[in-house]
């Protein structure tokens, strides 16, 4: 795995973020920044403000006093398709497949926007992540079960050829087997020069995929380490408490 090791412009460069819904504001001054090819964890207890970090960046949610800065371009308060045309796909916590479409045309639509004649490539390309589901890419999604619409949920992600993809809970409703399967999926994506920004509830797996980890509280980056850290379970564990101030490395 590759880490950022010198100056030059991240992929990703977050900050002073803030944002939140309406009058309520839930991130506080967020800096973050992840290099193209790298893999990052954002890890926090529920309701840390994971998910809106991640809908901020993407431009679901407005940002305030905030610079995002995507391969050298300013994203702040872009659209989402903009973004997703940038190369910034985000695979949203809790959304669902077409179930009345197949596996196939669920796809297309995620692609709806692309060249005509490389639609088709793009759907072959995200189904070989997974097996699975491409051998019921012409069945409804009505059909797959839960954990296979999860997967069809990242391949419509992997449609795109993001550079850099943020993935929201992906293991939700997944089985093991189908964990370790996206978790596996995310390395290769890795291999091919694909950044991923990882939230996850399962912190030892989300660990073991990613070179760093960042760890939200109440609105604010209260870590940030690389996983390779021999005391990293402890630093966590700290901060989740409130007794440690974030700290680069």
């Amino acid at each position: 795995m590759s880490v950022l090791t010198s100056e030059a412009e991240p992929l990703l460069r977050v900050t002073a973020l803030e944002s939140g819904y309406g009058k309520i504001r839930v991130l506080h001054g967020i800096d973050l920044h992840i290099a193209a090819g790298e893999v990052v964890t954002l890890l926090g207890p529920n309701g840390a403000g994971k998910s809106t970090l991640l809908r901020a960046i993407s431009g679901l949610l407005p940002v305030n006093a905030a610079s995002v800065r995507f391969d050298g371009r300013d994203i702040s308060n872009g659209t989402p398709r903009e973004a997703a045309r940038a190369g910034l796909v985000h695979v949203i916590e809790g959304h669902r497949v077409f179930t009345q479409q197949t596996v196939t045309e669920n796809l297309l639509l995620a692609a709806y926007d692309l060249p005509r004649g490389e639609r088709h490539a793009r759907v072959d390309e995200a189904l070989s992540f997974f097996p699975e589901i491409a051998q019921k890419r012409h069945e409804r999604g009505a059909s797959l079960s839960g954990g296979q619409q999860q997967m069809l949920v990242v391949a419509q992600g992997l449609v795109r050829r993001p550079r850099l993809l943020m993935l929201d809970e992906p293991s939700a409703g997944l089985s093991p087997v189908l964990v370790d399967r996206v978790l596996t999926v995310i390395a290769q994506l890795q291999k091919q020069g694909t950044a991923v920004l990882l939230v996850e509830q399962l912190v030892e797996k989300a660990l073991a995929a990613a070179n760093r980890v960042y760890a939200l509280s109440q609105g604010r980056i209260v870590l940030e380490a690389t996983t390779s850290e021999a005391n990293l379970p402890q630093r966590l564990e700290r901060a989740y408490f409130g007794h440690e101030d974030a700290a680069a490395v």
